[in-house]
């Protein structure tokens, strides 16, 4: 700082630059962040106001019961996902997770395209009373022996 500047001018001098600093670093990070973030959407919402198709979005809701259809390939699975007010058809090629199945909860995360939802990721959701296969036909006492065992 130059010899000119009082003690308390140069002080206000540094905290005004690092304020521009902070605030440069923050709308930096802001402006590289802004195409990898994900917005959620449930089925009424992408029906009311669709979001681009470039954008990538998550899309959660219940798989509607009988909808679930599975391609030829072996692969791709074609379904609905249903909140109760709107549904919207889903395509997903690649391997569902144990707990996807009709009925159950779900999040897909992809982009839209033509009125389809492209997932390029199924998160299945279990409810709070879940319990592993290899538990299931455990009584409490047995399964508590078994985690224990486990640790």
């Amino acid at each position: 700082m130059s010899a000119g500047f009082k003690p308390k001018h140069q002080r206000l001098v540094l905290v005004i630059l690092a304020l521009v600093a902070i605030l440069a670093a923050g709308a930096l990070a802001a402006w590289a962040l802004k195409n990898q973030a994900s917005y959620f959407y449930i089925p009424s919402e992408i029906v009311a106001h669709p979001p681009a198709a470039d954008r990538a979005v998550r899309l959660g809701g219940m798989v509607k019961a009988g909808s679930l259809k599975t391609a030829p390939d072996g692969v791709t699975m074609h379904f609905l996902v249903d909140d109760g007010k709107g549904q919207v058809p889903v395509t997903f090629a690649g391997i569902a997770p144990d707990l996807f199945k009709e009925g159950s909860g779900v999040v897909a995360e992809g982009h839209m395209v033509a009125g389809t939802f492209v997932a390029d990721n199924l998160l299945a959701k279990h409810d709070e009373n879940y319990v592993p296969r290899e538990l299931k036909d455990m009584s409490e006492h047995q399964a508590k022996q078994t985690v224990e065992q486990t640790k």
